[in-house]
Order: structure tokens, then sequence, then C-alpha cells
């Protein structure tokens, strides 16, 4: 056995202290704390939870063609600071990443400016310029390196053209991710359908906007016997219809969003822009079916839906300000405010945000035993920290968080063995 390249002393790891010896990229072993170690490097953790590194499955990192709202490396900052190890980027940038040579221009840029991480994993498109007309080269996609595929914010409404989608998906081995949202119910619309939506005077989509688009892909996954993964599930009658797919063996994952299991379409009253998203904020019974689906494994995973936009796009009517919350600063933050109110418990975390990912996207798994690789990171949660525009890394100052003190901070982010964050203000 060689001995550590880094040691992490003083973490706090189910109930107990321990130090954490990593060598070549794994963990080597949890000893004792105190334990006289030999000389490395080291990293004092100050009784943090140690935490398995996160994985975002849905993140619009921009780059290229809209580098003024976010870029490869800002996001990938803000995924390190974030805790994350690894985010899956979609693919509605400019050009479209629906060729090997975005998709290498991705992971260049990647490389580029964080070599060690976090891992960018680009989704390639499913469709043609994301237009929904003819199928993208998939498998031109996977050989470059896209790890899933998806049409992002524009549904693939022939149900003949994403048969054949998931078909050949299936055969290259890649998940398909889909946006569940029925164009003609939603047109429009910048916020939930109900009496928020009537009061305020703007057109609402409905939710069986999006419940009707998930019924479709239940139906087509269990008729082919092949996985459709769903994006960002924003209500009860969704959760109600995976429920009852995952009861009958359908190969049905689903995602949502640490907005969606805390926020209700009370917070876009006063026209407030930041609270625009789409799928749009819902009501307070969506939002708790949602926190029951998620801790039940019904809703398998939670990604940011990470929408990065300039301050002077967010600035404007509710009808013309774009979609999408800035999330990858202020995900952790937000789901421990989850575990503080009791509704989720810390496996849940871990489960939700590192093991299900990594087994949903094929990606490498880490459980924190010896042997595993060192993708971790510590979380002060007795910590505070006011969201402000200049402590977010993303460019996407847009979420509704500002001004807003959240619990706890990431103090410490390992990627395959190297450090690609730490928290200087920590003593």
């Amino acid at each position: 056995m060689s001995g550590p390249d880094l040691i992490v002393n003083n973490a706090l790891w189910q109930g107990d202290m321990v130090d954490v010896w990593v060598d070549q990229g794994r963990i080597l072993r949890f000893a004792p704390v105190g334990e006289v170690g030999p000389v490395c490097r080291k990293i004092d953790g100050h009784g943090a939870l140690l935490l398995p590194g996160l994985v975002d499955g849905h993140v619009h990192l921009r780059e290229p063609g809209f580098e003024y709202k976010e870029d490869i490396a800002s996001g990938l900052a803000a995924a390190a600071g974030g805790g994350f190890r690894a985010v899956l980027a979609m693919a509605n940038t400019n050009p479209v990443n629906d060729s090997a040579a975005v998709t290498t221009f991705m992971l260049d840029q990647a490389f580029r400016s964080h070599p060690h991480g976090p891992l960018l994993h680009p989704v390639g498109a499913l469709t043609r310029n994301l237009e929904g007309q003819e199928l993208a080269p998939l498998a031109e996609l996977s050989e470059a390196g896209c790890k899933a595929l998806s049409n992002d914010g524009m549904p693939v409404s022939n149900p003949d053209l994403f048969r054949r989608a998931l078909e050949y998906a299936s055969d290259l081995g890649l998940p398909v991710i889909d946006h569940c949202e029925d164009p003609h119910l939603a047109t429009g619309a910048v916020m939930n359908e109900g009496r928020v939506s009537g009061l305020m005077g703007l057109k609402g989509q409905p939710v069986v906007a999006e419940s009707l688009h998930v019924a479709r892909d239940i139906l087509m996954a269990e008729y082919l016997n092949l996985p459709v993964h769903l994006a960002h599930i924003s209500c009860r009658q969704s959760v109600e219809l995976i429920a009852w797919a995952k009861q009958r063996g359908v190969r049905i994952t689903a995602e949502t969003c640490p907005h969606y299991l805390l926020w209700t379409e009370d917070m876009v009253e006063g026209y407030n822009t930041l609270a625009k998203v789409n799928p749009p904020l819902r009501t307070a019974d969506d939002v708790e079916a949602l926190r029951q689906a998620v801790r039940q494994g019904i809703i398998d995973i939670l990604v940011t839906d990470h929408a990065p936009h300039a301050d002077h796009e967010k600035e404007a009517p509710m009808d013309d300000a774009p979609n999408g919350i800035s999330g990858l600063d202020t995900a952790l933050s937000l789901s421990w405010t989850l575990v503080q109110r009791g509704i989720l418990v810390l496996d849940d975390l871990c489960r939700l945000w590192s093991r299900r990912p990594a087994e949903i996207f094929s990606l490498r798994k880490n459980s924190l035993a010896p042997g595993d690789p060192a993708d971790f990171l510590l979380f002060d949660p007795d910590a505070t920290w006011t969201v402000t525009p200049q402590i977010l890394r993303s460019k996407g100052k847009n979420t509704p968080c500002l001004g807003q003190t959240l619990p706890g901070r990431v103090r410490l982010n390992v990627v395959d063995g190297h450090t690609v964050f730490h928290d200087a203000t920590v003593p």
C-alpha cells in the first residue's frame, strides 16, 4: 500500500470524526483523528460534514454562443463552489450541440478552464437544431463524448420520431431526457395557471400541459420497454402518473429541482421575473406532492436546471423575460433547508444528488469507501451566507434567493483527488 498524497483532517463521516487519506485519485482509508500520518499535503476539515461529490444532471452552460449569460469556465466555477463533481450540460447552445464539433469544443473548453474538474458531460441534441423534425447524428454525438440525449426545452411532439429516437438512443446506450410540455397548451404562458395568474392578469400554463406529455412518455416507454428520463417534474398529477408507471415496472426515471420543493406560484407576485421558470412554480399542493415523491423515490434525483441569464434580460416585463433560475451556487444550501425542516434526511441528499444520478447517467459511482474515487466535499451545516451578486460564481445572478441568508456552506470540493474548490475564509 502506498502512502497518501492528501489527508483531509477532522471530517465528520457517519457520526464519527475521521481523517480521509487520499492517494492517486482514490480514497485510501479513513483514519482515526490524530493518528500520525506521513508527510503530505493536509487540509483541516474543521469538523465539516463529509459528503460524496454531487452530480447535476441538468444544467445550461450557454457556451458556445451565449457567453454573455454564462461560459463553461464560469459555470464550472459555480459548480465547483457548489460541491459538484460533474454536470450534464444541455444542448441549447448556438450552434446547437448536434454535431461532434460542438461536443468536442465543449469538452476542450472544460479541460482548458478546469483540467481537474468539475467534469462536464455534454448532452447531445435529440433532433437537428432542436427543431423536432429529424434526428440528429446520434452515433456521432455518442462517439464524441455525449452522456445523454435531449431536445432540451423543445419537446419532440411527433410520437413516431420520438419512438425512433428512443430506439436509436437505446442501441447507443444513452439515456433520453425529455422536457414534458405540450407546446399547444403551454404557448404564451408565463406562470402557473390558477388563482395567482388570474389575479395578476397573466397567461398561465395548466398542469395538464406537463402531465399530458408525461403520460405519453410513460406509455411509449412501456410499449417499447425502453427507458425515458423525465425532466424537472413540477406537479402532483405528473407525480401520480410516474408512481403508477413505476408500480407497473415501466422504465421511467424522473427529476425535480429544489425550487419546486420550496417555492410556490406566490413567488411570482409583484411580477417577479426572477421566479419565472419553465415549468412554472406551482401550488402548495404540488409542492407537497413533490416532497413526498422525493422522499419515496418516485422522483429519482434532484437537478438545478441551472439557467443563467444577463441582468438586463430579467429586468423586463413578464412576457418578455426569459425563463430560468441560476442554481449551481445555491443548490446544496437550498437542499439543506429541506433537511433542516425535516422534509429530507442527510442520506436522501446523498441519494438524490450523487448515487442515483451516477446510476442513471452511467457515471463513476462513489459510496465513500476505501478504493472509491476521491470525489467528495466538506459541507459546514452550521455556517450561513447571504446571497449577493458578488458572491455568486456564476455569471447568472438571476435567483429569487438574492438578499436571502441561506444555511450551510461548501468548504472543500475534491474531484479525483484534486482540490477544485477550497473556502479560503476558513482559518
